[in-house]
């Protein structure tokens, strides 16, 4: 896991839409991710501390200990400290609870702070506040005002601070400058030696562990899970996604060690029902202090139902309801939240005639929730796949999983040094699709292209559509490219 430092492109820094502009589109409204600053300086500035950034360590390079992040709390005086935190790890779900869980406290009027990666477009996403990315201006601003304590850090270290924890430290000192009331965050990769972990999450949330980052984590569903619980700390209070028995074995022995309450999806929570609506879904949520009916949620699929489950199991948690209080939360207010919750990139409709959806899967599992949600919401009579995944991924698997649902693929990369060679890629497509139902366009303009003109096809009416999926820096460049800048 450890090496020399070297240069890296900076794939984690938003991209520009290419040479080519793609046909015109209408799609639904604007996300709340930000677009480049207007104001010159601000951008410069801005891209100044993205290409520094970017000369850390990336985020696929660890050297597994919280010793660095650990010396840059303690010189920036433990800002950590000065709010309570959930903190979520799991492998599938986690930006979307956490948005989630960042709705229904701010809808409980709650300053809040959350932390999420990797980001779709823009780095300033990573860091929100009030519910929005913090402004240019104020991200250049964090940086700046770390600097020289991450320099001081640097130089007593046997390896300088990375990339990831740069921007966690940059979280934290931003979250208790604002002040917050409360933060949520989401582990980059693990648990127990992730740069996050250095929190006292007074909820631990764990979304649905399965098989990814295999090479770091474990070879098995209870070994990641054992990695993932190390969020767990003394006389906190878990809530646990339904998980792999030898997962769950893992978390509730960890949960016994630190004397921690655990809140399981299936018994202490969960869905009680679920039917499609217009935009969404209409839910009725079993929670920690008693149902909550008619809760509408504008994202699909069953997976996003079950999110927002375990996110009012968290929040419910942190307030103390079926502790400390009795009652359960405002039924108003629960709704008021869950209805006004998005989650860019997940499903997320950026084109009409022919649809166009973008989806962040990028393992085997979220591959199959993603595939079960379009056939349960959408009627396509021909949907295209337009996929490029990073390299050390499970790209067979993820091929496999969305097979049944895909006429065609287009097989592409992004521009990211660590995007999977899409010759590659198209090899294993073909042993999955068979040869008649794969196309190659190394581009991803091109490849959007051909993907829609194939949709087209079926005429304009007929319900043809278009999926791009199988990384989350796929996504973001493929949402500029069809002109979503916001």
């Amino acid at each position: 896991m450890v090496g020399a430092e070297t240069e890296r492109d900076p794939d984690l820094a938003v991209i520009e839409a290419g040479s080519r502009t793609l046909r015109t589109q209408a799609g639904p409204p604007e996300s709340d991710i930000p677009a480049r600053p207007e104001d010159p300086a601000v951008d410069r500035a801005l891209r100044e501390v993205e290409t520094e950034l970017a000369g850390r360590w990336g985020e696929t390079k660890l050297e597994p200990s919280v010793t660095r992040i650990a010396a840059l709390m303690d010189v920036l005086g433990e800002p950590q400290r000065a709010y309570p935190s959930i903190h979520i790890t799991g492998t599938n779900g986690k930006t979307s609870t956490a948005r989630m869980i960042e709705a229904l406290l701010a809808a409980f009027d709650l300053r809040t702070g959350r932390y999420t990666s990797p980001h779709v477009q823009s780095i300033t996403e990573r860091i929100s506040l009030d519910g929005s990315p913090i402004a240019a201006e104020r991200f250049v601003e964090a940086y700046r005002d770390i600097k020289p304590y991450v320099e001081m850090v640097d130089t007593s270290q046997e390896y300088r601070l990375s990339f990831f924890e740069v921007l966690t430290g940059m979280a934290y000192a931003a979250f208790a400058d604002a002040p917050v009331d409360v933060a949520v965050v989401e582990v980059g990769m693990g648990g127990s030696w992730d740069a996050t972990n250095v929190i006292d999450g007074d909820v631990a949330v764990i979304t649905p562990i399965d098989l990814d980052h295999t090479d770091r984590l474990g070879s098995t569903t209870g070994e990641i899970a054992g990695e993932k619980s190390g969020i767990i700390k003394q006389d906190a209070t878990v809530v646990l996604a339904q998980q792999p028995v030898d997962a769950a074995q893992v978390i509730l022995k960890k949960s016994v060690e630190k004397n921690a309450t655990v809140a399981r999806e299936g018994m202490e929570f969960g869905v009680a029902s679920r039917q499609v609506a217009v935009g969404g879904q209409l839910l009725t949520l079993r929670g920690l202090g008693g149902e909550y009916e008619e809760v509408f949620l504008p994202l699909h699929g069953a997976h996003q139902a079950h999110n927002a489950a375990v996110a009012l199991a968290a929040v419910e948690a942190f307030f103390g309801v079926g502790s400390q209080r009795p009652e359960p939360l405002a039924l108003d207010t629960v709704r008021t939240a869950f209805a006004a919750v998005s989650s860019p990139g997940r499903l997320e409709t950026v084109r009409r005639s022919p649809t166009v959806l973008l989806d962040a899967a990028h393992n085997p599992a979220g591959a199959r929730v993603t595939a079960e949600a379009i056939s349960e919401v959408f009627d396509f009579s021909r949907l295209i796949g337009v996929i490029g995944v990073s390299e050390g991924k499970n790209a067979r698997g993820l091929l496999e999983a969305f097979e049944p649902i895909l006429a065609e693929v287009v097989v592409t990369r992004n521009t990211s040094h660590r995007a999977m060679d899409p010759d590659e890629l198209a090899a294993l497509a073909v042993e999955v699709f068979g040869e008649d139902r794969v196309q190659v366009e190394p581009r991803l303009d091109d490849a959007l292209e051909e993907a829609i003109t194939l949709a087209e096809e079926e005429g304009e009416f007929s319900g043809g559509g278009v999926l791009v999926t199988g990384s989350v820096i796929t996504v973001g460049e493929a949402r500029l490219l069809l002109g979503k800048k916001g």
